[in-house]
């Protein structure tokens, strides 16, 4: 479990998860500017991480996977790592980042719900109340897609965030386990995921570019922070860095596609981010950062 750091690294770990957090905003925009399918953004996503953590790991001489048997906590987070971002690249294609990213920022939050379920981690009343109000947030951000055609990609975004907070319960539990290892194996097991429905080798020209960039820096650059940063915050204070995303990606997106969310999303997305900012502040006032569960 993380606990509170010693005053001397408190600011750099702010600045780690800040930079990483900055790092993740931009997914939405990249995903956007490749035209191709997600399925394509998927499968290439994973062949270029692998490929940046292989580069990482030989100059830490470290393998990509475990030289023992493969552990079923590793293998468990890359299959969360892949089926949750394989959803998010789907769902950026199918509704408004902003939308998609509403729903990410309540990763934290579903996080506490399976941290209870599968490791026991008691909750505050606070968080239970936290989850109601998002819960509604998230309904009123799904009602501006009925009829509309992106219904399909909010609910893979839903899926995205349940992934997402199963990942991050599984890391609380298992906190020797290799982050590398974890993002690189993650990438394998994306593209053994979309390779059936991918057509990688036919793409335009300008499609590589921002594949590359996103799956060589951008997301294995972004995760390694975010998950790096963890060890020097509690969890409560990171994931009050994490609600940055949801407010930068739309603004990326709308800034070079002129995409502008519509009010439902404004209005659901307010709530929810309402929510968890005061969630968050509430709990990092005298809470024991040991027990915390956000």
């Amino acid at each position: 479990m993380p606990r509170l750091a010693p005053q001397s690294n408190h600011l750099k770990g702010l600045l780690i998860v800040l930079a990483g957090v900055v790092l993740v905003s931009f997914d939405a925009l990249l995903v956007r500017l490749t035209g191709v399918s997600g399925w394509n953004v998927g499968f290439w996503r994973g062949a270029f991480t692998v490929l940046s953590i292989l580069v990482v790991l030989k100059a830490k001489g470290q393998p990509l996977l475990p030289e023992r048997t493969l552990s079923l906590p590793l293998l468990a987070i890359a299959i969360l790592n892949a089926g949750s971002g394989l959803c998010l690249i789907l769902s950026f294609t199918l509704t408004s980042a902003a939308n998609a990213v509403v729903f990410l920022s309540a990763a934290p939050l579903f996080a506490a719900i399976s941290a209870r379920i599968l490791i026991g981690e008691a909750c505050p009343f606070r968080t239970w109340i936290a989850i109601g109000f998002c819960s509604c947030g998230v309904v009123w951000v799904v009602s501006g897609s009925l009829g509309g055609g992106s219904l399909l990609g909010d609910l893979l975004a839903l899926l995205a965030t349940l992934l997402v907070g199963l990942y991050f319960t599984l890391y609380r539990k298992h906190p020797t386990l290799s982050r590398a290892q974890g993002i690189g194996f993650g990438g394998l097991a994306l593209v053994m995921l979309t390779v059936p429905f991918a057509t990688p080798l036919d793409l335009p020209s300008q499609a590589y570019l921002w594949l590359a960039v996103s799956g060589l820096v951008q997301m294995p650059l972004a995760m390694g922070l975010i998950t790096s940063g963890t060890r020097l915050l509690p969890a409560a204070e990171v994931s009050l860095f994490l609600l940055l995303e949801t407010l930068l990606a739309p603004i990326w997106v709308w800034a070079v596609f002129g995409e502008i969310p519509v009010r439902s999303t404004w209005l659901g997305g307010g709530l929810i981010v309402f929510t968890l900012i005061a969630h968050t502040l509430v709990g990092l006032r005298g809470s024991k950062f040991s027990k915390t569960c956000v």
